[in-house]
């Protein structure tokens, strides 16, 4: 399921977007958002079918070789491992999976060259290599070999800009996306027949709390960006990034308006996401300047949480 980082991660892309648009749509901008979330799901659905298209393109290589006219015994007698993997042929007979493509029209056919590229890569990588020269190979080697699969690609920078190009909502839900293929291929049994795939989301709040994230940051942003520029008044303003300034509006949003989510939850997720998301020093202004709004706030009594939110 998608986590709340990315849903945050989501809500900060596009507040930005709508700001630095100049739009005042506020159900354009929540559209938007939705659209993006859908999208960061399909993307898992993208990625669990590349195993199988890989599986199949090495399928054609082995009906080649056998038709060559000076065939070898190699050519005639190939190592099936890996088109026959069982995992692989569960992903694809799946209807869970299969719909999904379907119904979203998600494919790989016109980025062939990339599946091959995917391809040519893992029969040199060790994992593959290891796989395929084993003396025996039960149902446990085929999936692990398939979450070695996800998480080699993880690594595959060429891969990842094939996938940026493909959809610009993309863009950062790549790791995401693999790291949802590799959950659902560890929980695979040899008795099942259909891939029992992750909920988009972990929670039904999770949807309505991006959508409320957004439009309350949207609604009050100016108040919020007096707050940031009060509280950071021991920092030099002029070189405070812009990029920090949303993520302080978007968390003191989430400190004033989620009695449910714990303080400590909001402090820590909108820092390790200033990390990435902003610039070098941007966590530690992020840190203290969101110190100073709780401790403010709390006492004030505009920051109320339910059970182990006050800790």
């Amino acid at each position: 399921m998608l986590s709340r980082r990315l849903l945050r991660i989501k809500v900060a892309k596009n507040l930005y977007a709508h700001l630095k648009s100049g739009s005042d749509n506020l159900k354009a901008s929540e559209k938007n958002l939705v659209e993006s979330i859908d999208k960061a799901y399909d993307l898992y659905f993208q990625m669990m079918s590349l195993i199988v298209e890989v599986a199949r393109y090495a399928e054609t290589r082995i009906e080649l070789n056998k038709n060559k006219k000076l065939p070898t015994y190699e050519d005639l007698n190939p190592n099936r491992r890996f088109v026959d993997n069982a995992v692989i042929h569960l992903i694809a007979t799946s209807d869970s999976v299969n719909d999904v493509l379907a119904s979203r029209k998600l494919t790989w056919a016109k980025h062939s060259d990339a599946v091959k590229d995917v391809y040519n890569r893992m029969v040199e990588s060790e994992y593959y290599k290891k796989y395929m020269s084993a003396s025996i190979c039960t149902f446990s080697d085929d999936r692990r070999f398939v979450e070695e699969f996800f998480t080699a690609i993880e690594e595959d920078d060429a891969l990842a800009d094939v996938v940026n190009d493909m959809s610009l909502l993309w863009t950062d839900d790549y790791g995401f996306a693999l790291y949802m293929a590799v959950r659902t291929v560890q929980n695979l049994k040899q008795s099942h027949t259909e891939v029992k795939v992750l909920p988009k989301f972990k929670s039904d709040e999770d949807l309505d709390f991006a959508r409320t994230l957004l439009i309350k940051t949207l609604v009050n942003f100016e108040d919020h960006q007096e707050i940031v520029d009060r509280y950071s008044s021991n920092w030099d303003v002029e070189r405070v990034v812009y990029m920090d300034s949303l993520i302080l509006a978007l968390a003191i949003t989430e400190l004033t308006y989620f009695e449910s989510i714990p303080v400590k939850v909001t402090l820590d997720e909108w820092i390790e996401i200033a990390k990435y998301y902003s610039s070098p020093t941007s966590s530690t202004f992020v840190n203290g300047v969101l110190d100073r709004v709780i401790a403010d706030f709390t006492s004030e009594g505009r920051i109320k949480k339910s059970g182990r939110g006050l800790l």
